[in-house]
């Protein structure tokens, strides 16, 4: 009988094991937003451990932005803030310095 708790033991923990290793895996999504003016962002979120968004934006900069604390939606931002993506569902937009710099973001298919 204790050998059959024994094993139970293991495969719990073994399952246990496997979840969270999958779970650390991160999970990678693309997408384009047109914005106002003819400007565009090309987005890859990187959901995992340490969440972030790698940006690509018309004007050919680009940007890697941990995720941030916010109330509604996603948002990532660098250490002092000056540059904030912002995402919710299908929209998106740009602050830099405080100024919004791509507006009007949605989604393109």
């Amino acid at each position: 009988m204790p050998v059959v708790v024994l094993w139970s033991r293991r495969l719990v923990a073994a399952s246990t094991i496997a979840y969270a290793c999958a779970s650390v895996h991160a999970a990678t999504i693309h997408a384009s937003f047109q914005c106002n003016g003819g400007k565009s962002i090309v987005a890859v979120f990187e959901n995992g451990a340490s969440s972030r968004v790698d940006l690509t934006l018309s004007d050919g900069r680009h940007l890697a932005l941990p995720q941030a604390l916010s109330a509604s939606g996603a948002r990532y931002a660098n250490a002092d803030e000056s540059v904030v993506f912002w995402n919710k569902g299908n929209t998106a937009f740009i602050e830099e310095r405080g100024r919004t710099t791509y507006t009007g973001c949605v989604a393109s298919s």
